[in-house]
Order: structure tokens, then C-alpha cells, then sequence
């Protein structure tokens, strides 16, 4: 008995020390995040919810499967966040049903061209000034909290449900198929909007520093980085069913 006290206390030691040591993940993350949401969500309910998939994280990480804890637990804690922000989802309908619009659009014009579709293609085709058009890719890059990670999961508005973990072999698969398919999709992106992802996601650097570095506007980047998501939801219509 006084033997598995004793393990019981270590593992409870072990797992404060790494939620300790990674509460600047939790912040580095949600203020990751924060660069593509309005101003009405705030950062502490994101570090909150946050906190919660850390230290989730720490009691369940297995360090035999082969990946480090900060890995992991980064993943633990985008979901955490990305929970909250499905469960108070404050996007107006009206923004979701025109995000699935241009995709649309720009599924049509990549069959019919055999090629990229243009912004004022897109434009033209909804008949919206160009104006109009950035205005909506801005909008959708706000609202859409794309997930790679949770393919054929989306509502009606285009957004996981809350809680749609998935658990099963048959998940586990889908959601291997979807990446490579993802990752396929995204090499084929035009030049910029390639970069634009890579530097957002792969080296997490918000939509200020990659302006700096295309030399670009930081509303500029929002628009390329909308016109990537939609083109890839527009690639990958079979997937990401409404």
C-alpha cells in the first residue's frame, strides 16, 4: 500500500512539474490564435481552457509513444481551445454560409479553368466588387478555425462540433487519409498562399511578422491566408462536408 502512495505521489509531483513548466505554451498558443479572431474573445478564456487541456496532457501522456510532452501536449491544448471557441461560437451564420459560397465558386472555376481561380474571377463570378471580396476572406479567416485535425466533423455552420473527438480505428484512418490528402492539397496552393501557411502554421508567426517578411500589408496577409482556406475547403469539398 505505502509502495503505490508513493508512485501516486510522484506521478502527481511529475505531472505539476511539467504543467508548470509549460504554462508559456498555453500563452504562446492562445495569443497564436488570438491574431485571427475579433477582438471579442478574450485571451484569458482561451489560457483557461487551455490550462484544462495541459493538465489533461500531463496526466495522460505516455512518453513510450514516442512523442515529446510538448508536442503532445500542444495538441491537448489547441483542442481545449479550439472547445471553447466551437462552444461559444460567435460568428453570425451569414459569415459561414459565405465562406461556403466563394468556395464554391472556387470549385466551379477551378473545373471549368484547370487552374487556380483568380480573385477577380471569384469576384466577378459573385458578382461582388473586389472590395467586397477581400472583405469576405478577412471575415472567413476570423471565423474559420480550420481544423486539420477533424475531418467530415463540421455543423451546418461549417465548424466542428464541440466534444467530436475521434476515438475509433475507423477515425483514427479517416483522419490519417485526411492529412496526407491535406498535405497533397496544399503543395498544389499558389506560391504565396503556400508560404503564407507555412509560416503561419508550421512556424507560428502571426499575420504582423509574415507582412514583414512578404512585405505586404498585415490585412493583405488575412486576405491570402482567407483565400487559402477556402481554396483548400473548395479542394476538398468530399472531406469537409457542410
Amino acid at each position: 500500500m505505502k509502495g503505490n502512495t508513493a508512485k501516486a505521489s510522484r506521478d502527481f509531483s511529475c505531472s505539476n512539474e511539467l504543467v508548470i513548466l509549460h504554462e508559456p505554451l498555453v500563452k504562446r498558443i492562445a495569443y497564436h490564435l488570438m491574431s485571427r479572431l475579433p477582438a471579442s474573445v478574450q485571451a484569458d478564456d482561451l489560457i483557461q481552457a487551455g490550462m484544462i487541456g495541459l493538465i489533461e496532457a500531463s496526466r495522460k501522456f505516455d512518453p513510450d509513444q514516442g512523442a515529446s510532452f510538448e508536442t503532445y501536449a500542444g495538441i491537448r491544448i489547441r483542442g481545449a481551445m479550439l472547445d471553447e471557441i466551437r462552444r461559444t461560437d460567435w460568428t453570425p451564420r451569414s459569415v459561414h454560409r459565405k465562406a461556403r459560397e466563394v468556395a464554391e465558386a472556387v470549385r466551379r472555376i477551378e473545373n471549368e479553368k484547370g487552374r487556380d481561380a483568380r480573385d477577380v474571377e471569384v469576384a466577378a463570378a459573385m458578382e461582388l466588387s473586389l472590395e467586397e471580396y477581400h472583405k469576405i476572406l478577412q471575415d472567413s479567416t476570423g471565423c474559420r478555425i480550420f481544423s486539420f485535425e477533424d475531418p467530415g466533423m463540421l455543423s451546418e455552420d461549417g465548424i466542428p462540433e464541440p466534444g467530436q473527438h475521434a476515438d475509433q480505428p475507423l477515425d483514427t484512418l479517416q483522419k490519417s487519409d485526411f492529412r496526407l490528402g491535406l498535405a497533397e492539397e496544399i503543395k498544389g496552393l499558389p506560391e504565396r498562399e503556400r508560404l503564407v501557411m507555412a509560416l503561419y502554421y508550421d512556424e507560428e508567426l502571426n499575420l504582423r511578422e509574415i507582412g514583414e517578411i512578404l512585405g505586404v500589408s498585415e490585412s493583405r496577409v488575412c486576405q491570402i491566408h482567407g483565400q487559402a482556406l477556402i481554396r483548400l475547403r473548395a479542394r476538398m469539398g468530399d472531406w469537409l462536408s457542410d
